[in-house]
């Protein structure tokens, strides 16, 4: 009974099952048993569960033919012992109790010992791994090398130094409120991990203070910080009529200081999210003010124009302003002033006047007349419907007819000394065929030695935006044209399954 009270006690102060201990128990004692009477024998330990008594059995299976008769028994033997026996069985020969000399007792002790701390370590594993995306408090109990080893009550947790806020430091024993973002079953028991600069850490926060995000009517979009400096998070409402800023701002901001103060005086903007791309980036930006934007929505960028006295705000003290609103937002942001964009505007109008010139051999009058109207290449010039072009002050259909006519003699004059150039660096046919294919990434393709289909499906994505690039494809068209490159492959290797 003693040994059903140890169990017990040992079971309550670890907090596992009773069941674990005694099974750790009977490990124990079956290592020493097969220490005393061999280690080729099957040896096996049973705890009576209501009295506490303890057997020590031998087991032996049944078998045709013994290879092995420490663990094996013919069945004409075994049937000479127990009639009902049969091959796959066992029979069983109780052993003497074991008396544990000094070296036994301590084997059995560390193999209690390792059992009871594996079933501690797998119970807070159980405890956790469904915990990951909370904020819970704890208190610090070591600190090394500036790592955090944080007690939570029942489990040990670790948070690393980077998952520290900038000059923060800590003592034992002093309390600290953390945010679980990974649970790992490790070799060395259940790693707990820690964050306080991650920014599920601070959206957690703010469900904690403002009543309406834990009831759902504010969600929280998305967060970006500069863990200890700035941050910013974008809120909606699903009720017209709560004010989500309002909200999580509170009375006299008394609820985002709540979370500035937690988070050692981090300053946070709340910025109201938008459906519209565009609205949502310029909220983003804020306190600084936007004049105008230019969306490109292929390679996911943004150009912002704002006020010349407007630039340093927009961009923030070595950029943090204009790199969190892009975090925030998930688009690339390019920040100009005005007279940078005049400028800007002022070249392109000039180039592309002087490029409809030189093709389509017109006086500066006609081409600044074409790019005010919003053509930007002489291939729109050339494919528009008509009635675009006379609808041009001072264009007639004559004249809009000879300069569609211009315009395309000028575009086949061009492809054909491309396509000679093409058939020179030996481009092969089937990648001239590919889709999405075009005589301008032909000529940078075989300049770069891509010649061939192959060649083309070897390709990484990176490699391709290298090559032909950045501007003038999208890392998801990049990716589809190297898969559609590689199809081939797959169909050969199908063909060739099947005739195997």
């Amino acid at each position: 009974m003693e040994l059903l009270q140890v169990a017990d006690a040992v079971a309550r102060e670890k907090n596992i099952d009773r069941e674990e201990v005694l099974v750790a128990m009977e490990q124990a004692i079956q290592k020493a048993g097969r220490s005393k009477y061999g280690q080729e024998h099957d040896i096996r330990a049973h705890i009576d569960r209501r009295s506490g008594d303890i057997r020590l059995l031998r087991y032996r299976e049944v078998v045709e033919a013994v290879e092995d008769d420490a663990v094996q028994i013919r069945l004409e033997d075994a049937r000479s012992r127990d009639p009902a026996s049969e091959i796959g069985g066992f029979i069983t020969d109780t052993l003497p109790p074991i008396d544990f000399g000094r070296i036994a007792a301590q084997t059995a002790k560390q193999v209690i010992v390792q059992r009871v701390r594996d079933a501690e370590r797998h119970r807070q594993f159980l405890d956790y791994k469904d915990r990951v995306g909370e904020v819970v408090n704890g208190l610090v109990k070591r600190v090394e090398y500036g790592n955090v080893t944080v007690d939570l009550g029942r489990a040990e947790a670790l948070m690393r130094r980077d998952e520290l806020l900038p000059r923060e430091t800590y003592k034992v024993g002093d309390r600290v409120r953390c945010y679980i973002y990974d649970v790992r079953e490790e070799p060395r028991g259940p790693q707990i991990f820690l964050s306080r600069t991650r920014p599920e850490f601070m959206a957690r926060l703010f469900a904690m203070e403002v009543p309406e995000i834990y009831d759902g009517i504010i969600e929280i979009k998305s967060v970006a910080r500069d863990p200890g400096s700035r941050a910013k998070i974008a809120v909606i409402s699903h009720d017209s009529s709560i004010d989500p800023v309002g909200a999580c701002v509170g009375m006299r901001g008394s609820r985002v200081q709540a979370v500035v103060g937690e988070l050692q005086g981090e300053k946070i903007d709340i910025i109201p999210w938008a459906t519209e791309p565009a609205t949502f980036i310029v909220n983003a930006l804020a306190p600084a003010e936007v004049t105008k934007v230019v969306l490109d929505d292929d390679q996911n960028r943004i150009e912002v124009v704002v006020p010349d006295e407007q630039l340093s705000l927009a961009i923030g003290r070595r950029g943090q302003n204009v790199r969190l609103a892009s975090q925030l937002t998930g688009w690339e942001i390019d920040i100009l002033t005005e007279a940078e964009e005049s400028e800007r505007r002022s070249a392109e109008f000039q180039q592309r006047s002087q490029d409809f010139m030189d093709a389509l051999d017109v006086d500066d009058v006609i081409a600044h007349l074409l790019v005010t109207e919003g053509f930007t290449s002489v291939d729109e010039v050339a494919y528009v419907d008509l009635p675009e072009l006379t609808e041009i002050e001072g264009f007639d259909e004559d004249v809009a007819v000879e300069l569609q006519e211009r315009a395309r003699a000028w575009i086949d004059q061009r492809d054909n000394a491309v396509y000679e150039e093409i058939h020179d660096l030996g481009v092969a046919a089937d990648l001239i065929e590919l889709a999405g294919m075009d005589p301008q990434k032909l000529v940078k393709l075989g300049n770069a030695g891509v010649k061939t289909l192959d060649d083309f499906a070897d390709l990484a994505s990176d490699e391709l935006l290298e090559i032909l690039g950045e501007d003038s494809i999208s890392t998801d068209k990049a990716n589809e044209m190297i898969m559609a490159a590689r199809a081939h492959w797959f169909a050969d290797e199908g063909a060739a399954a099947e005739t195997t």
